[in-house]
């Protein structure tokens, strides 16, 4: 149990800042007048804090490396700026409830086509009732939020 304690912590704990993390940018992209101009100064923020986190930690020579990989890998950064552009743009339509069940959601769904396939060198894990379950009751709560 305390192998998937802290495990479960940073994740919920993650959750819990990319939940303040999207109101906070859709903030900016209202003062901004641009969702694109908020994600790409998000990016920008991320990329310096990371970066400096990088170099002091002596890893450097890592990103060299990106030279030999395989460039559909690159897509992380694309799929992320898709994620932040339009967490924010729909902050504002459907609430933060709502935007971050909606999320939440596309998330599990595709989440279980993982498990079951185990692309990418992934672990196959079985698609059971109880988790299609689980999946239906954020589906359900997506709905309630709307309601």
């Amino acid at each position: 149990m305390t192998q998937t304690l802290f495990p479960l912590v940073v994740i919920i704990l993650a959750g819990s800042v990319a939940a303040l993390q999207a109101p906070v940018n859709a903030a900016l992209g209202a003062s901004l007048g641009s969702g694109v101009a908020a994600a790409t100064i998000s990016f920008g923020v991320g990329f310096v804090v990371l970066l400096a986190i990088m170099l002091s930690s002596g890893q450097a020579d890592h990103l060299a490396r990106v030279l030999s990989v395989n460039r559909w890998l690159l897509l992380g950064g694309l799929l992320g700026a898709f994620y932040v552009w339009a967490i924010l743009w729909t902050i504002p339509l459907l609430g933060v409830v709502t935007a971050i069940s909606a999320m939440i959601l596309g998330q599990l769904v595709v989440a279980l086509a993982l498990d079951a396939f185990g692309p990418f060198g992934l672990p196959i894990h079985e698609v059971s009732v109880p988790r299609v379950l689980g999946v239906v009751l954020v589906a359900s709560g997506l709905i309630l939020s709307k309601v």
